[in-house]
């Protein structure tokens, strides 16, 4: 069969395109924003991409277009598609019919933290000899890619609740029908298409009617929207993590914890991963790895040797004694997570953290009063102004005299390598590409001087 998917390079809809090529299908596809890693996997993969959404491409007679939720009434390609009559489905739905139907589905869902739960839950699964099939938000490095089919009965997903397409508005996760269903956390995101937290509510509220009875729903204790859902109905046994009576982390250190369900420790995680939120994400993985017949102790053993996803606070590159790491933070609880682990690594050294408020949800204003207080912890700040529609110079002025606010990428990054010095941590923000602004720090400090 040949598939053409539209959106091709966002990282749903290229893991989609990952999987539908193992089994031996032709996957082409095009998009019109394409940066690594994606691109280099499709690449990889031996994929077909054509940049633009031209109608000519009705020249290549596909058996099916698959439609990413990037595509919007008025787009070219898509006008045509449906002037002809051409058969097209959306990602999730052809996700849902050609490969979780015959699987046991382990779905990650929630605000934040979905990738790297998802990576690790993945990985235990791998290290205990399952062989998941998976699709992540984003490319483990124990993997070395984001989506993969295999013959084995489990595969791990990211269950997002942005919407399926412009013409399915319920959220992808509906599609998926787990048998296990992570939920980490549950605060308002998606402003354009969410109107408040009630709504997102409402959505997860569909998705909990879509788990069997024999499944299991993994459930973070410490979030009251998530108790609000479970609350208005939940047909299946509930696990809870992050509260002492059922899995629970000790210690203060992120870095070695103990991990105990119901009373009994069960063993100890000592990784390389910081953060608070990073202890919750594993008891989560732990948990849904137990319900698929995954012994805790061995899960434990196996997070020893996970190695985290790209861009959660990778290091880039470490010039003249500056240190640069990449970071997909973009909400204020992640920035501020970001923020904080980084500092109980580093502690008295400076951190320099460089933002691009560049969601949809940051674009349009939403939580911009809780901005300042999620970055307070770092020792300077610069915010990427450019494109907003609203003032980041006075959204950001309870930060005094530590704010840098540039429209140019250019002076953004002039004004970065001008404070750095040795022994610095440059901290850089984004759920995009930023511009490459990695690569330019880095060379910008290597004129200074020689690289270390």
């Amino acid at each position: 069969m040949h598939i053409h998917i539209l959106g091709i390079c966002g990282t749903f809809m290229g893991g989609i395109a990952v999987i539908a090529r193992q089994p031996g299908h032709r996957v082409t596809g095009c998009d019109t924003d394409v940066y690594p890693p994606m691109s280099t996997q499709l690449a990889d993969s031996g994929i077909e991409l054509i940049c633009g959404y031209g109608e000519e491409q009705l020249k290549l007679h596909p058996d099916l277009w698959v439609i990413g939720n990037v595509v919007s009434r008025g787009n070219v390609l898509m006008e045509a598609i449906l002037d002809r009559g051409e058969r097209y489905v959306s990602g999730p739905q052809w996700l849902a019919e050609n490969v979780l139907a015959s699987k046991w589905v382990l779905a990650v869902a929630g605000t934040h933290g979905k990738t790297s739960t998802s990576a690790m839950l993945a990985w235990i699964l791998e290290e205990a000899g399952r062989r998941p099939g998976f699709l992540i938000g984003g490319v483990p490095h124990n993997f070395g890619i984001s989506a993969r089919l295999t013959g084995e009965d489990c595969f791990v997903i990211e269950a997002d609740e942005y919407d399926t397409a412009f013409f399915d508005k319920r959220s992808k996760f509906v599609h998926y029908r787990p048998k296990t269903a992570v939920l980490n956390n549950l605060e308002f995101d998606h402003a354009d298409i969410f109107a408040d937290l009630a709504a997102i509510e409402q959505q997860f509220q569909h998705y909990m009617r879509t788990i069997p009875r024999i499944g299991r729903v993994i459930s973070n204790a410490q979030e009251p929207a998530l108790e609000r859902v479970l609350q208005r109905g939940c047909w299946t046994p509930v696990e809870r993590f992050g509260v002492e009576r059922d899995w629970y982390a000790g210690g203060q250190d992120d870095q070695c914890f103990e991990v105990s369900f119901q009373g009994k420790i069960l063993g100890q995680v000592r990784w390389d991963l910081l953060g608070r939120h990073n202890r919750l994400n594993a008891l989560a993985a732990i948990a849904a790895a137990r319900h698929a017949d995954v012994a805790p102790e061995q899960a434990i053993a196996a997070l020893g040797r996970f190695r985290n996803v790209r861009r959660r606070l990778e290091i880039t590159g470490t010039v003249q004694g500056v240190t640069v790491y990449d970071d997909f933070a973009h909400h204020p609880s992640a920035i501020a997570a970001t923020v904080t682990g980084l500092r109980r690594k580093v502690g008295d050294a400076r951190i320099l953290a460089v933002l691009e408020p560049r969601s949809n949800t940051m674009k349009l204003g939403v939580m911009i009063d809780r901005l300042p207080e999620s970055l307070d912890a770092a020792d300077r700040i610069y915010c990427y102004a450019h494109g907003l529609g609203w003032d980041a110079h006075a959204a950001l002025a309870p930060l005094g005299t530590k704010l840098t606010c540039e429209d140019d990428l250019h002076a953004l990054v002039a004004a970065v390598s001008a404070e750095a010095r040795a022994g610095d941590h440059v901290l850089i923000m984004s759920n995009g590409g930023f511009g490459g602004i990695h690569a330019k720090l880095l060379d910008r400090l290597s004129a200074r001087g020689g690289a270390c």
